[in-house]
């Protein structure tokens, strides 16, 4: 059952009360009953690390037998006696699952990672044990055949054949030999992408750059110098200065370091990472998860794996995806290529004397645009502050397209001092859920920016959504202002539109709730809410001066915007690249797994015609956690696929004169509030009237005229 797919999840995280010695928890397991709190909101002051075991254990027996008494009781299958008494099923196993799964990311350790360790293969048998049950699938199974002389409403008559569905991929209709084999390559697999994502983490926090001489660092802020020395001495590394590196292969610090030996020291520590000789190396993890995947896939009547997961998305097929990915990437090359003679000119006019490299190319590509359109982007940063953004930005959005308000609730525990809380409301005053917010960047916390779902929303169960924002902001010292860069304000924009797509879910069951939507359509309604970060009435009133309260100047703007196509060739390249390898991993069936992941990563880019050496694809196979350690294996080409919506949809808020309450309710009520009741395409076309076109995506990325 999709539902319980997330029980086998391995990438997200655990609370910062779980870390308190085990002396101090009480008795009583706080995850084995209903929350007392609001909303059902999480026990963070009570949860303890040894809480979690014995919950899994003793909730993941409880649920299996519960659902052993659906499968074998005497009466004859109906909806209610099967499939709904499934989506009641399991509820002390599915908070403890959102609880630890959900935060694990957000605040992790070696005692964590060690329970995660144990949990996921038992949580991958524990699903399998559901889902290859054959009198309980024997029971589905006669209620999906039954289904056209059932008195269902559409949601109920899709649960029934979601249900059916699942069962069937999962690998229900398999022999006995088949299914021991599935399982044991679920169990396997569940192993495996938890110690990737562990790796990744780990290889990350190892992989700072630290340098010792200040002059190294030409190009940061006095402020940027202090945190970068904090951060080194917090490491031990006294009298030295640290660069953190994110998850992506580009690095933030690459578009301002001066010093260009040290460009390239980030650069080469960022690429290198995960294939070092060190316990953190992912190759063999790769190879494995790959083949496994790939074996998996054949047992269940496919060529590979992609062609598996595709199956059960709105591209359907692997053709679908790569001629959309082979249809953009000669454009993007031809863009990027382009772009990188203009920056070998500026390099040649400066007297650099040395090609254009990797290192090179964001400090370059920044000066290209200071002289092109007078604008650099750190003269937006005073303007950005984190708070104005999200009070003054996000949260004006959501009044003004929803009639959304938003209460701060102090009194709810939280996992981590720099988590708020915040309760929202509809226009009516009606209670909406709760918004937990947590911006800051710190070792115990996966990289990237994400939303989770601590409660999802549904009306069986009576549940109303609490779901949260997770960002990687680096914090400044104490006492100084959390300045944005833009990309990290329209993070924010997007995070949130996933977070609306939880909150505004308005489902039955516990399966369609809120983004339980096709992987390729789940970035959509988040794509779609970056638009609001430079709406013109939205963008002056959070884009003012930190000090002064002053507007950002119209000049200042108008160069943003007019610089915003600038770079594209780079930036659509790095993605597609990143894209076009996860389809190369997963088309590949188990007798064509590679031996070494380098040597296979350049050839698939190679064969692609989109290896550029000044390019590096956005995430290597050895960091890649969204297709290794995430819900994204052969799914990455998803932003792309749901940009092509996201652009259409643009084009339609554009031509219904923007920022309107009607215009909101109209993209809520037929779309954000209906998770996954309705096949996602047919949800789009019921929102925008027509199915969608390429065109404005090209456009909006600047593909269009080359």
């Amino acid at each position: 059952m999709k539902r319980f797919a997330m029980l086998a999840a391995s990438t997200l995280g655990l609370s910062a009360c779980a870390l308190l010695p085990t002396d101090m928890a009480s008795n009583t397991n706080p995850l084995l009953s209903p929350s007392t709190l609001d909303y059902q909101y999480p026990h963070f002051d009570r949860i303890r690390a040894e809480h979690f075991l014995p919950a899994f254990e003793s909730a993941a027996s409880a649920h299996l037998a519960e659902v052993e008494a659906i499968a074998t009781q005497d009466t004859a299958s109906t909806f209610d006696n099967t499939i709904v008494a499934l989506e009641r099923s399991g509820q002390d196993l599915m908070r403890t699952a959102y609880v630890f799964f959900g935060l694990v990311g957000a605040h992790t350790n070696d005692t964590l990672n060690e329970v995660q360790t144990t949990v996921a293969p038992q949580m991958a048998a524990h699903q399998d044990k559901i889902l290859l049950n054959p009198q309980l699938f024997a029971r589905i199974d006669a209620i999906y055949q039954s289904r056209d002389t059932l008195d269902l409403n559409p949601e109920q008559r899709r649960l029934v054949e979601r249900y059916h569905q699942n069962f069937v991929r999962a690998g229900a209709r398999l022999s006995e030999d088949e299914k021991t084999r599935i399982s044991a390559i679920n169990e396997r697999l569940s192993s495996l992408v938890t110690k990737f994502g562990q790796n990744v983490l780990k290889e990350r926090n190892d992989s700072t750059v630290f340098v010792s001489d200040v002059d190294q660092l030409a190009g940061y802020s006095t402020a940027e110098i202090e945190s970068a020395a904090q951060i080194a001495s917090d490491a031990g590394h006294d009298g030295e200065y640290a660069i953190k590196l994110l998850n992506t292969s580009s690095q933030p610090a690459l578009k301002v370091l001066t010093h260009r030996p040290t460009r390239d020291k980030v650069m080469q520590a960022s690429l290198a990472r995960g294939l070092r000789d060190n316990d953190y190396n992912n190759q063999a993890l790769i190879l494995e998860i790959v083949r496994l995947r790939a074996e998996r896939a054949q047992l269940m009547g496919h060529p590979n794996h992609a062609a598996y997961v595709l199956e059960d998305s709105t591209a359907q097929t692997t053709q679908a995806v790569n001629d959309l990915l082979t249809q953009l990437a000669p454009k993007a090359v031809a863009n990027a290529r382009a772009e990188a003679a203009d920056l070998q000119t500026l390099i040649d006019a400066e007297m650099g004397a040395f090609m254009l490299s990797a290192a090179d190319w964001p400090f370059y590509a920044e000066k290209l645009r200071q002289q092109r359109y007078a604008f650099d982007e750190s003269q937006m940063r005073p303007y950005l502050e984190l708070d104005r953004v999200l009070h003054d930005g996000v949260f004006y959005m959501a009044q003004a397209l929803y009639g959304l308000s938003f209460k701060p609730r102090k009194d709810l525990p939280v996992y981590h001092p720099d988590v708020s809380v915040w309760e929202v409301f509809n226009a009516d005053d009606s209670a909406l859920g709760l918004f937990l917010f947590d911006p800051y960047a710190r070792d115990s916390k996966r990289g990237g920016a994400w939303m989770n779902a601590y409660v999802p929303q549904n009306h069986l169960l009576k549940a109303k959504p609490v779901v949260g924002n997770h960002l990687n902001i680096t914090k400044p010292p104490a006492g100084e202002p959390v300045l944005l860069t833009f990309d990290e304000v329209t993070t924010l924009f997007h995070e949130f539109g996933h977070a609306l797509h939880g909150l505004f879910s308005d489902v039955s069951y516990p399966m369609f709730s809120g983004t339980s939507v096709p992987r390729d359509f789940v970035e959509f309604p988040s794509q779609v809410h970056e638009m609001w970060a430079v709406w013109p009435d939205i963008l002056q009133r959070y884009a003012r001066h930190y000090e002064t309260g002053e507007p950002m100047p119209q000049a200042l703007v108008e160069r943003f915007l007019a610089a915003k196509k600038f770079n594209q060739g780079y930036a659509t390249t790095e993605y597609l690249a990143a894209s076009l390898l996860d389809q190369a991993w997963h088309q590949l069936g188990p007798d064509e797994i590679p031996s070494d992941v380098a040597q296979f990563e350049k050839a698939a880019l190679k064969r692609a015609g989109i290896l550029l050496d000044t390019v590096p694809t956005r995430y290597r196979s050895a960091y890649f956690s969204h297709i290794f350690a995430g819900g994204y294996s052969a799914g990455y080409y998803s932003y792309i696929w749901s940009e092509v919506l996201d652009a259409e949809t643009v084009e339609w808020f554009k031509a219904h004169d923007g920022l309107k309450r009607i215009n909101g309710d109209w993209f809520r009520e037929n779309l954000l509030s209906r998770g996954g009741s309705m096949d996602a395409m047919e949800l789009f076309e019921l929102f925008r009237g027509r199915a969608p076109r390429i065109e404005p995506l090209l456009e909006k990325r600047g593909l269009n005229a080359k």
